[in-house]
């Protein structure tokens, strides 16, 4: 089962920005920034996560995460903007993580770009496969 990883390299209210590798396929990631593994407000902890298809009544067709209790439907999907929304910012994530091709200003809101084209390419280079995905925080 192949490994990917996803590095997390800067953390503002506006979101946590991160890098994820597959072999050879390489992203940008954007999820909530920590908030103490609240629901709906922050991002997973670090950690080493199981990842398969799961059917989302909002997404379709997208990755899940396994192993990520107390939290739960933990989703890869597309999206613009992962903002502390109880600070203003948007954010269209409840703590799932969004894929894009880079990072930009939306609105006057840092957000990830390309989210749906980078979503659409994942999963074609994936295949559908399951893997492990290793979730590492070099934020601090």
């Amino acid at each position: 089962m192949q490994t990917v990883r996803l590095t997390r390299q800067k953390q503002t209210d506006a979101g946590t920005e991160g890098t994820l590798g597959a072999d050879g396929f390489t992203c940008r990631t954007f999820e909530l920034p920590w908030r103490g593994n609240i629901r709906a407000k922050s991002c997973i902890p670090p950690g080493s996560y199981m990842v398969r298809i799961v059917r989302s009544p909002r997404f379709g067709r997208v990755y899940g995460l396994f192993g990520t209790a107390p939290r739960a439907n933990i989703l890869i999907h597309s999206g613009n903007y992962a903002g502390d929304v109880d600070k203003g910012l948007k954010s269209h994530v409840q703590g799932c993580i969004l894929l894009g091709k880079y990072f930009g200003t939306m609105d006057g809101q840092r957000a990830i770009l390309l989210s749906r084209p980078t979503v659409r390419a994942f999963m074609d280079h994936m295949k559908g496969e399951a893997f492990n995905l290793v979730i590492e925080d070099h934020t601090c």
